[in-house]
């Protein structure tokens, strides 16, 4: 049996991995989707010794254990994969440790050949200007970029619920993000680059134009 077509998305905060998500799997059809940023989200919430250490370091605006988010999504993929099912894992590898992590876990599946790894690519300034003004709704918990058509919303298009400003959108935090993907998520960029596995798409176009050049490069 042929394995399915998987894909990894990295970007900068505010580059539309997300949105470019939900492309995917409307095109493609069941993906076993996993977020970074879900399940450190949800490990925040969880009444346990890493949750309260991952929440205490989040506050002081450090970073968690190396290891714990390969950890996180690796237990996802081994208990919610099926075999005949393609991933996303959005946001992730963020460290080149964690991508020589998700090479080794490929292997073991079959799979790193039918992985893509997408760079969903914009500028610094574009993604400051991007995540100031995106919105969450207070109701249901969508987030709302700001581009293209959703400029508009005034209310979310899901619930109707009120568009807020996200806790984490400060202008600190946005630069903090920011400052970790120069320094370290780079280096992942890069080493996928040496492999000639990295393919990069150009995210500052309209979000239709984004994708269309996804499905272009993958063929």
């Amino acid at each position: 049996m042929d394995k399915p077509i998987n894909f990894t998305l990295i970007g900068r905060s505010g580059s539309g991995k997300g949105t470019q998500a939900k492309l995917l799997m409307k095109e493609f059809g069941d993906f076993c989707y996993i977020s970074t940023g879900d399940l450190f989200r949800d490990l925040l919430k969880a009444d346990t010794d890493t949750g309260a250490r991952v929440k205490k370091i989040v506050r002081e605006g450090g970073f968690p254990l190396d290891d714990l988010a390969a950890t996180l999504w690796m237990h996802s993929f081994a208990y919610n994969l099926k075999e005949d099912q393609g991933f996303i894992l959005d946001g992730a590898p963020r460290r080149v440790s964690e991508a020589q992590a998700l090479d080794r876990f490929l292997e073991f599946l079959e799979r790193k050949e039918n992985t893509f790894n997408l760079l969903i690519d914009i500028s610094r300034e574009e993604a400051i200007g991007r995540l100031t003004k995106r919105r969450i709704c207070k109701e249901c918990g969508r987030l709302i970029p700001w581009v293209g058509e959703f400029k508009k919303l005034k209310v979310c298009d899901k619930c109707g619920g009120e568009l807020i400003t996200r806790r984490d959108d400060s202008v600190e935090a946005i630069n903090n993000r920011l400052d970790y993907y120069d320094n370290t998520v780079v280096e992942v960029v890069e080493y996928y680059k040496q492999q000639n596995r990295l393919i990069k798409i150009n995210g500052e176009q309209p979000i239709d134009d984004v994708f269309k050049e996804i499905l272009e490069k993958i063929k």
